[in-house]
C-alpha cells in the first residue's frame, strides 16, 4: 500500500509540475504582448531634427512660422512631440504674437497643442508696448486663435504686472480673461 501511495503522489506532482510548466509557459507571452502594445504605442515613426514651417493665408500674407529643436511623431496616437518650440503667430499682421515653451504635444490634425514648461507669449503693438504672459503649461487652439490654462500665469504690460490662476486669451481680439486670484499691480501715468 505504502509503494502505491508514494506512486500515487508521484503521478499527483508530476501533473502539478507539468501543470505548472503549461502555466508558466503561457504567462510569459501574454506579459510580452502587454510590453510590445505598449511599445507600439510609443512607436516613433519619424522624427526630424531643427524643423522650421511657415503657413500662409489665403490672401498670401504669413501666418506663421515656427521652428522646434526637434519634432517627433507617434504612430498610434499620431501626436507629435516638439523640443523648444518657437512661434511667431503672425496672423496676416506686422506684430505677431510670439509663444515659445520647453516641450510641445501637437494633437492629430494640429487642432490643439498643449505648450508644457516654461511658456511664454509675448507681443508689441502697434504703440510700441510690450506684453509679456508666462505660465508653466497652456493650451493653445491655433485655428481659433484661443489659448488657456488653469495654471498660474503672470502678464507683464506697459503699465504693471498681473498675477492669476488660469486664464482665457483670445488673440485675434486681444483679449484676456483672468479666472481666479487676479492681483494686480499698475503704474497711472
Amino acid at each position: 500500500m505504502n509503494g502505491k501511495l508514494r506512486n500515487y503522489v508521484m503521478a499527483l506532482v508530476a501533473i502539478a509540475l507539468i501543470g505548472a510548466l503549461g502555466y508558466w509557459n503561457i504567462q510569459p507571452e501574454s506579459f510580452l504582448d502587454k510590453k510590445a502594445a505598449t511599445e507600439a504605442e510609443n512607436t516613433i515613426d519619424f522624427y526630424v531634427v531643427g524643423a522650421s514651417t511657415r503657413q500662409f493665408q489665403e490672401d498670401g500674407k504669413l501666418r506663421y512660422e515656427m521652428t522646434s529643436s526637434k519634432v517627433e511623431h507617434i504612430k498610434a496616437t499620431d501626436v507629435t512631440l516638439l523640443d523648444k518650440p518657437d512661434l511667431q503667430l503672425y496672423r496676416g499682421t506686422q506684430f505677431p504674437w510670439h509663444v515659445r515653451s520647453d516641450k510641445g504635444e501637437v494633437a492629430p490634425a494640429g487642432k490643439q497643442v498643449e505648450l508644457i514648461d516654461n511658456v511664454r507669449i509675448a507681443r508689441t503693438d502697434a504703440k510700441n508696448r510690450p506684453t509679456v504672459i508666462t505660465s508653466s503649461r497652456v493650451t493653445v487652439f491655433p485655428d481659433e486663435e484661443y489659448a488657456q490654462t488653469q495654471q498660474a500665469v503672470r502678464i507683464e504690460a506697459a503699465n504693471g504686472v498681473t498675477t492669476a490662476q488660469g486664464m482665457k486669451a483670445y488673440m485675434n481680439d486681444g483679449k484676456i480673461d483672468l479666472l481666479s486670484n487676479v492681483r494686480g499691480q499698475h503704474e497711472v501715468r
